[in-house]
């Protein structure tokens, strides 16, 4: 593993590792907890899709998606096309559906993480013991994550709330995790660069003023510096959400940001 790349060897993943696989020509990632004897937990829409943000974007995401099939692993009975959804268990290969593994980095420094110019990488935050963390993983594979929002609360958010305990409040901005804020982070940065071309005359000076923006961005929602965090026990978080299921679903709010609202 180096400053632009998280790739790894699985035979050095150990329990408790915040680990990813690319998908859909490196557009999004997909995230889980590695809790050792080659399984994942990890947090899914259904039908194996990641992905599904409700607007043309699916086009993209989906056309490029790994092909699926219909026959069940021979390991862990896992089917990419099954109707299971939420919180799962699966063996390694499943989960990297045939992609590359990646181990998310903990306790980077800010120089670091702005050298990681893609966001869902790595984050400042520090990580707690990986007992705790695969405690939190089975907790939740067993009780739920809430309802599964690719902008709101996706995989990587799962997985962080594993490492950290952590969770952001729902403010009804788009985009809590790393990888949201890089799908969205590109051409709002250019939008907000629009007002500085009075500073930045050329197409070049438009670049940085973009790429300070998109930098900013990135920095300021990542979970260790951003205000509207609160971290909260597992067996609380899926008392609240089995509580208010219902009425954060009639409502049409994500349940995990509607508990957590609640805790603050």
């Amino acid at each position: 593993m180096g400053v632009l790349s998280n790739r790894i060897n699985r035979a050095l993943i150990t329990p408790g590792d915040h680990i990813y696989s690319w998908r859909t020509a490196y557009i999004y990632a997909h995230h889980g907890i590695y809790v050792g004897d080659n399984r994942v937990i990890h947090f899914t829409r259904g039908r194996g899709q990641e992905v599904g943000t409700g607007t043309a974007l699916d086009i993209l995401l989906l056309s490029s998606a790994p092909t699926r099939t219909l026959d069940p692993c021979p390991t862990c009975g896992h089917s990419s096309v099954e109707d299971a959804h939420g919180v799962v268990s699966s063996c390694l290969d499943c989960f990297l559906a045939g992609g590359v593994l990646y181990r998310f980095e903990y306790s980077v420094t800010p120089g670091v993480f702005l050298a990681k110019a893609r966001g869902g990488t790595c984050t400042l935050a520090s990580a707690d013991p990986p007992e705790t963390v695969i405690h939190r993983a089975l907790h939740l594979l067993n009780h739920g994550f809430g309802c599964y929002n690719v902008f709101k609360n996706n995989c990587e958010d799962f997985a962080i709330y594993c490492k950290t305990g952590s969770l952001v409040l729902d403010n009804g901005r788009i985009g809590q995790s790393g990888q949201a804020i890089s799908i969205l982070g590109a051409p709002l940065a250019a939008v907000f660069s629009t007002p500085l071309r009075v500073v930045s005359t050329n197409i070049y000076g438009m670049a940085v003023t973009a790429a300070g923006v998109y930098c900013a961005s990135r920095y300021a929602c990542d979970i260790s510096v951003r205000p509207d965090v609160v971290k909260i026990e597992v067996e609380e978080l899926t008392t609240k959400l089995a509580a208010m299921a219902g009425i954060a679903a009639s409502a049409g709010f994500a349940p995990v940001a509607q508990a957590v609202r609640s805790v603050d």
